[in-house]
């Protein structure tokens, strides 16, 4: 095997774990190496972002695709200590943890707003009322362009060799987050993204994803296929776990457990009350 089979080899190893099968056919390129290889980082050294590395992450941000060229998506790059910290603080008084290291240690954190805002206020100035804005969709459209902005900056961070990771604790405190940031209506926290340069003496290795044949579909969906692929992925995702000294679950219960326990929610079961108030009426 060549060094660069053995590299490729290592990547999906890593991604769905030893014990499942993986695809043979991939087309390497420098960018699927990088995507492959990314990871969730909740360690951060404390130290500041490389000067122009928000500005680099936005403009990839920005090369996203965004529906109907209407860029209905904002960043706030929280990097003030104080105000971060109290950031941290609301969201570890509505989850059973004390405290949120990884948004502390991180030296910025990015909270991603679905953002109509302007798109209401344009059409305000015009003389216009934007009926459009009160529907579910604009509301979707906003959420889903945020969140390929965000994937976008996420792998301009990687390649700068910064490590990110996605907040959706962020609607826990849906409606203290805007206040703190001061959101104007038609807009909305998505999710946050802490930031920083990674600890490489306390950062965690790749996550095993599930076989592709559990998520990949051609033509039409394969409905239960998955079962066939459950006992492969449980052994992968707990081995995982073992690996990383963390405490003994499975990813069938924590799927039953999202589904069924209203503490997994949080404070987000209030969320479609939280939305409504921030200008969006979910038509």
């Amino acid at each position: 095997m060549t060094e660069m089979n053995a590299r490729h080899q290592a990547l999906l190893d890593a991604r769905y774990g030893a014990e499942q099968p993986k695809p043979d056919n991939i087309i390497w390129t420098p960018q699927v190496e990088a995507l492959l290889n990314h990871k969730s980082v909740r360690t951060f050294l404390p130290e500041a972002l490389p000067d122009g590395a928000i500005e680099t992450m936005v403009a990839a941000a920005q090369s996203a695709s965004n529906s109907s060229a209407l860029n209905q998506w904002s960043l706030v790059a929280v990097n003030d200590p104080a105000l971060k910290q109290q950031i941290s603080d609301t969201v570890a008084r509505s989850v059973p943890v004390d405290r949120i290291p990884w948004i502390e240690e991180a030296p910025a954190l990015l909270l991603w707003v679905a953002d109509l805002s302007r798109g209401a206020g344009i059409t305000q100035d015009a003389g216009r009322e934007p009926v459009v804005l009160d529907y579910l969709d604009s509301f979707l459209m906003a959420s889903i362009d945020a969140a390929l902005a965000a994937q976008n900056a996420a792998v301009a961070a990687e390649s700068l060799g910064l490590g990110i990771v996605y907040l959706g604790v962020m609607r826990n405190i849906a409606k203290q987050v805007a206040d703190l940031i001061n959101l104007p209506d038609y807009s909305f926290v998505t999710f946050g993204m802490a930031v920083g340069l990674p600890d490489g003496a306390r950062i965690s290795s790749v996550r095993p994803r599930p076989a592709q044949p559990m998520v990949l579909h051609y033509n039409q969906y394969e409905q239960g296929r998955y079962r066939k692929y459950l006992e492969s992925y449980e052994t992968a995702y707990q081995a995982f776990r073992r690996r990383q000294n963390m405490s003994d679950k499975t990813w069938t219960g924590s799927v039953i457990e999202s589904a069924t326990s209203l503490e997994y929610l949080g404070s987000r079961n209030k969320l479609r009350e939280t939305v409504i108030q921030r200008g969006f009426k979910l038509k």
